[in-house]
């Protein structure tokens, strides 16, 4: 039996535009407001995950899935901020991400409240607001199909696993490091995005090496910039067949692996940190959620 797809956004281009919108179960049965997700199309123009607990109080028994990670010996902060629905909505502009979300909010109904909207926007060729290109090297094609999406009985296959964090940018001290300190805090060259293969063993791109982990930690980055008069950073989403790949990238770089923590730390912090389901669809597009019984 063929597997059902996934949302397509998962594997779609990065959008211009986006808004992470997450919703929280204040009232009403958790089973049946699951079900009102049940046959809902989100196309490209969205990407829908549900959280750990909402799905346990749903009676849902999704295998792999479980919270944000709460790591033993990790020497940085690691905030757990769980939702019952995550909502990626992606658009051309602005005015088409006002429209989505009321559109997403009736379906929800009045059971849930909005805990969080975040609006997330390209810059340049696809950098991150510390200047430096996100997601070098992320998988394409097939590779980013296999690291991304699950196989696996009708109902699973084609389920992804997402884990999101805002990240917010201290700019003041990224601007008191040295042109040679971001980059060796990266593990890349500013000028040319050029891999420091001589970076300290504190650089990102050696503490999260893909293939230097056993098993390899594959994931798919979906993350982009954003904003608001708050300050700004970056919105990062991490899709994976499992949690797995995302649970040992972080484990590594919060130090709680072998107490050397990533250097990304010295201007940038999480301030909030969730994992969701991210359901297949059917044949015609809907979401598929007849794993969740």
């Amino acid at each position: 039996m063929t597997a059902p797809p996934s949302q397509p956004g998962v594997l779609a281009p990065l959008p211009l535009f986006a808004r992470y919108l997450t919703l929280q179960l204040q009232h009403g049965d958790a089973s049946a407001a699951l079900r009102r997700f049940e046959g809902v199309v989100p196309a490209e123009d969205a990407v829908l995950g549900f959280g750990a607990a909402f799905l346990a109080a749903a009676g849902a028994n999704i295998p792999d899935m479980r919270p944000f990670p709460l790591l033993p010996g990790a020497l940085v902060d690691l905030p757990h901020t769980p939702a019952s629905v995550w909502i990626w909505i992606r658009g051309d502009e602005p005015g088409d991400l006002v429209h989505a979300t009321r559109r997403w909010q009736q379906i929800a109904g009045d059971g849930f409240a909005t805990t969080s909207v975040v609006d997330g926007f390209q810059w340049r060729d696809s950098r991150d607001l510390s200047g430096y290109v996100d997601g070098t090297e992320n998988p394409t094609g097939e590779a980013a199909a296999r690291c991304a999406i699950a196989d696996g009985p009708a109902g699973l296959g084609g389920s992804s696993f997402v884990a999101v964090q805002r990240w917010r940018h201290d700019f003041a001290a990224l601007e008191r490091m040295s042109q040679q300190e971001r980059d060796e805090s990266v593990g890349r060259r500013l000028a040319d995005n050029a891999e420091l293969f001589d970076a300290p063993a504190s650089a990102h791109v050696k503490r999260t090496a893909q293939e230097g982990f056993e098993p390899e930690a594959f994931i798919l980055r979906r993350s982009m910039p954003w904003s608001d008069p708050t300050g700004a950073g970056l919105q990062f989403v991490a899709f994976g067949r499992s949690l797995d790949a995302f649970d040992a990238q972080l484990r590594r770089m919060s130090g709680a692996e072998d107490g050397v923590v990533d250097a990304l730390f010295r201007f940038t912090r999480p301030e909030s940190g969730a994992t969701f389901w991210v359901p297949p669809v059917t044949a015609s597009g809907a979401l598929d959620l007849s794993a969740a019984g």
